[in-house]
């Protein structure tokens, strides 16, 4: 399964992936409609360019978009290394303009992966009729719903364009709209979505993806159109719950292990990776990992050592015996045979600023990595380059680094829905004025979470702090927590260096580049 979408590339990958601006690039290829694709395997591999296409850049922009806007996880510059440009730092403080790299080919990427979508669907609706044919043009229709949904919740007002070839749809739409859209072309889905759940339909959307985009959607309502609509989440939720397909995995940690895929029960849609392909894009552990922990955790590579979190997110990590602590690299480090983790250098290299006559004298560095990220210079967003600043801020080896690939490139599925949202979500919509279902109330909802993750006892009440705090615990690094700020009305609160809080910056501006290639796009206020 780790190889299955490289498989796509064979017959379509030249289609489309490069087109995200002009819809009237023709498809060149001798594979005609009239020859195929005729079976389900080729309706599959037909559709490949889209998927392929989806999962280049979600692990890497996508998630700089989501995560690094957030108190979650900061980037900075650790002697004059990943600064680029303040880009980083711009996401940091909230003062990203509409030349920021990631705000720009995170938009390219959506914009070329709905593009591709468009161009799959009008090659496979001219194929014959069959059952097939309906279901692949459901997953392409979801897929491409999803990419709307992605760009709504980043850009709000976004252009929509559904026809292959066709360029005057392309003026931006309001979000309300966009939403309307987004459901209209879900629920016309669902009815030709598979059912199956596991290896069969792994990496592609079944009805209980659709379900959990619309979950999602309906939960963030309020935010997207101006009116709530928890009981709709519910609805939602309860389809995927209902369903029986699906379970909370007892080992938290490894369902994001370097060899987790459709095996997972939790996993409503996941994207694969493979190490093994070019370009695997999915590469975590280069991102998070300290540079001194090479050794220990025998990697192929030196980690860039650059991304960490807050003291303020680690904060909600206050229970000794919840097993999501495990994902936090902190402290002292021991290798597994229980030696200390040493790197050999001098006092002046421990701490720049150290003066004493004996700057130069070796010093072996029992490594510990510190909670507290302290700039520096602010003026270039860095912390220092000494040991004290590369092993500052707590790190995140959630989606478990891969020694098993001889690149920087990890084997790790990234889940994008799981049914623990599915259950968080419906405990909130109900904490927030939504009628309860099926026996289940918010408390129950969060204790059949915390009874997987967690020894310590069953909440006797639960509030909508106390779930925030949850969703932060369990879905840390799952590029969740930027909607979830912004829906508890905390994206404008103050944390490390930030302290902007305009409202506005709720929303992305929409790049340069796209306003010079497509004048009928409008720029979101304040940019």
């Amino acid at each position: 399964m780790k190889r299955f979408f490289n498989i796509f590339l064979l017959f379509f990958g030249a289609i489309g992936l490069y087109s995200c601006h002009d819809l009237d690039v023709p498809v060149t290829t001798q594979l005609t409609p009239d020859v195929f694709p005729q079976t389900p395997a080729q309706f599959v591999q037909a559709a490949g360019p889209t998927y392929n296409s989806f999962r280049q850049n979600f692990s890497t922009d996508w998630w700089f978009l989501q995560s690094l806007s957030t108190d979650e996880a900061i980037l900075p510059a650790r002697g004059g290394n990943w600064y680029d440009g303040a880009r980083y730092e711009q996401h940091h403080k909230h003062t990203w303009n509409r030349d920021n790299a990631h705000v720009q080919s995170a938009w390219a990427w959506l914009t070329s992966t709905i593009s591709t979508s468009n161009q799959n669907i009008y090659l496979i609706t001219k194929a014959p009729e069959s059952p097939a044919k309906q279901t692949s043009l459901a997953e392409l229709r979801s897929m491409r719903a999803l990419c709307y949904f992605m760009m709504m919740d980043l850009w709000g007002n976004i252009p929509v364009s559904t026809q292959f070839g066709d360029t005057t749809t392309a003026r931006t739409v309001a979000r309300a709209d966009v939403f309307k859209f987004i459901e209209k072309e879900l629920n016309e889905s669902i009815p030709n979505l598979s059912e199956v759940v596991g290896q069969e339909t792994y990496g592609r959307p079944t009805k209980y993806t659709a379900y959990a985009i619309l979950a999602k959607m309906y939960l963030n309502a309020e935010v997207y159109t101006g009116t709530a609509r928890w009981n709709d989440a519910i609805i939602a939720c309860d389809k995927v719950i209902s369903s029986g397909k699906f379970a909370l995995e007892s080992d938290y940690r490894k369902m994001f292990f370097v060899n987790n895929g459709p095996q997972i029960k939790e996993f409503i849609y996941a994207i694969p990776y493979d190490a093994s392909a070019p370009n695997g894009y999915m590469f975590y552990a280069r991102y998070s990992l300290p540079r001194s922990l090479r050794a220990k955790y025998s990697l192929p590579f030196t980690p860039s050592a650059a991304c960490s979190t807050l003291p303020e997110f680690y904060a909600y990590f206050n229970d000794s015996k919840d097993v999501r602590n495990q994902q936090w690299i902190t402290g002292k480090q021991y290798d597994y045979k229980g030696n200390p983790v040493i790197v050999n250098t001098t006092k002046q290299g421990f701490d720049e600023d150290y003066k004493g006559a004996d700057a130069s004298t070796a010093l072996a560095y029992h490594v510990e990595i510190t909670p507290n990220v302290v700039i520096k210079n602010p003026a270039s967003f860095d912390l220092g380059n000494d040991e004290k600043a590369w092993n500052m801020g707590y790190r995140n080896n959630k989606f478990y680094c891969d020694s098993t690939s001889a690149t920087r490139n990890q084997n790790n599925d990234v889940p994008i829905f799981r049914y623990a949202d599915v259950l968080l979500m419906k405990a909130e919509a109900i904490l927030r004025g939504g009628t309860a279902t099926n026996g289940q109330t918010a408390l129950s909802l969060v204790n059949e979470l915390r009874s997987k993750r967690t020894t310590s006892p069953a909440w006797t009440s639960v509030t909508l702090q106390a779930l925030y705090e949850e969703r932060s615990r369990e879905f840390t690094w799952e590029t969740w927590h930027r909607n979830d700020m912004i829906r508890y009305g905390k994206y404008e609160d103050k944390w490390g260096a930030k302290t902007d809080t305009d409202v506005r910056k709720r929303l992305f501006p929409i790049p340069t580049n796209a306003l010079q290639l497509n004048k009928l796009l409008t720029q979101n206020p304040g940019y």
